[in-house]
């Protein structure tokens, strides 16, 4: 039976009829309790009493909402710019970190350091971007007495570097792309690992990560520009120039698999994901499940993610990713070691809070849910609407304020998770996501429907936005029919 976005008596009584109206992007027609029926919030368990966000805008008002529904108070962290965001006001404290660049307020592990001491926050979500994945900041958490709430930093530095985490994949006997396990030191060797693998091949940054530091070589030529190239932009983006090789996989799918593990070597896999709808690597449209795994692809896949996990001593939610051909051979992609932007389609499915999971487990809780319990109910879609103009300036925001917006929140079984307000401002400094916005269904098509109703109802005005081409894809004949790969946007 899909889950029912309403607003119940309880979110009236958290949140208060002036936060309410404050947050009402967000939780207008959600009933947060009636989707999240698997291993449902237990007001008896131990738990934190302050968690500080180490985030921003749609993701820190998504972390929020939890702790409020578990009784947990919350530090807001932001920048001069975003003083009046909705973040900010959604949470019991906020404190100013520094000016609009990244550089010089969010990824300030010495001034978020500050706030967790000024405020007393015992544990510290970072969200996803930012500091999410960084080691140093865990670490340095860790020894302060303070909570992350994420992966050990062990398991974030193993997973984090693509040539250790192959090493290790092949170690855990979990499928991977055939390639060259080491750093390729010189345009020649580049060439002959290429010509050892066959081509196409794929040349790409060992730190890399959203497109950045890759190339694709069909030949020698283009396996020494590639090698460059690929260097050239690791060094600038990573600082770190270090290269790998591996086969390169045409037209394949990115099928993603969600992880849960605890402190107590205890793992569940809650499905997957369908990440195959790509621009320039950048993820714009998913759904879950995938209309391309059976039960025992499905099966395999979630298998050798756990066992991938557990050989890092992995201890918190995290997705592996893995491309999959035509025939339905997958390979090990990464693991990304945070919560993920697309989890809310994963949570509508499974009826599974990914961030009150990780908050338990941060806590020392063990996981109360095994495999057998995990669902796969209905369908689900999201669609990223960013403030961009996706056929002329795509990546690039439109910058402005949104004098006018409303949220397709009246639609029964829509889901916006979002940090804007009418009002907001779309500002150079960030990236310009408006809303995750997730439909959900019995079926597909009931969700694809729902969805395309969602996007026809959505009012955006003072900044170009990508509705128009999520709209497009979405009634496009071979994405109806499921019939995609990691290629398919480029080819519309």
């Amino acid at each position: 039976m899909a889950p029912c976005f309403v607003v119940t008596s309880n979110l009236l009584s958290l949140f208060g009829r002036h936060r309410l109206r404050l947050c009402a992007p967000l939780v207008r027609n959600q009933s947060w309790t009636s989707i999240y029926t698997t291993d449902p919030i237990d007001p008896k368990e131990d738990k934190f009493k302050k968690i500080l966000i180490a985030n921003r805008g749609e993701i820190a008002c998504r972390v929020i909402h939890t702790c409020k529904l578990m009784g947990i108070k919350t530090v807001a962290v932001h920048s001069d710019v975003d003083s009046r965001n909705l973040h900010v006001k959604l949470a019991d404290e906020a404190y100013c970190i520094g000016p609009a660049p990244t550089s010089q307020s969010y990824l300030r592990v010495d001034a978020i350091l500050d706030v967790v001491k000024k405020s007393g926050a015992e544990a510290v979500h970072p969200g996803y971007g930012f500091l999410s994945e960084n080691m140093d900041f865990a670490a340095k958490l860790t020894e302060a007495g303070v909570t992350f709430i994420g992966p050990n930093s062990k398991a974030i530095s193993m997973m984090g570097d693509k040539i250790e985490s192959k090493r290790i994949a092949n170690a855990a006997k979990v499928n991977c792309i055939p390639g060259f396990d080491g750093v390729v030191q010189t345009p020649e060797e580049c060439v002959k690992i290429a010509q050892t693998i066959g081509y196409p091949v794929m040349i790409k940054a060992s730190a890399g990560g959203g497109g950045k530091g890759m190339r694709i070589a069909w030949n020698d030529k283009e396996a020494i520009d590639g090698f460059r190239f690929s260097s050239e932009e690791a060094k600038s983006s990573f600082g770190d120039d270090r290269l790998l090789v591996e086969k390169f996989i045409d037209k394949p799918r990115h099928i993603e698999v969600q992880l849960m593990c605890d402190k107590h070597g205890n793992a569940v896999y809650l499905n997957e994901r369908e990440c195959s709808i790509q621009r320039r690597n950048q993820k714009v449209i998913e759904e879950c499940p995938s209309t391309f795994l059976d039960a025992d692809t499905r099966k395999a896949m979630g298998e050798q993610a756990v066992q991938l996990a557990l050989a890092v001593g992995y201890d918190s939610a995290g997705t592996v990713e893995f491309l999959v051909d035509s025939k339905k051979n997958f390979y090990f992609l990464e693991m990304n070691t945070r919560l993920q932007v697309e989890h809310p389609i994963t949570e509508c499915v499974t009826g599974v809070d990914i961030v009150h999971q990780m908050i338990r487990v941060a806590k020392g809780h063990p996981l109360r849910i095994s495999q057998k319990d995990i669902p796969l109910r209905g369908w689900a879609f999201e669609c990223r609407v960013y403030a961009e103009d996706p056929f002329k300036h795509f990546g690039l925001p439109s910058i402005g304020r949104l004098h006018r917006y409303i949220e397709p929140n009246h639609i029964p079984n829509v889901r916006c998770d979002s940090g804007i307000i009418e009002g907001s401002e779309i500002s150079i400094y960030y990236d310009p996501m408006i809303c995750k916005l997730v439909t959900y269904g019995n079926d597909r098509e009931a969700a694809r429907q729902t969805m395309l109703k969602a996007l026809d109802a959505y009012v955006i005005r003072g900044v170009t936005h990508n509705i128009s081409l999520l709209r497009a894809v979405l009634s496009e004949p071979h994405f109806i029919k499921g019939d995609i790969d990691t290629g398919y946007l480029p080819r519309i």
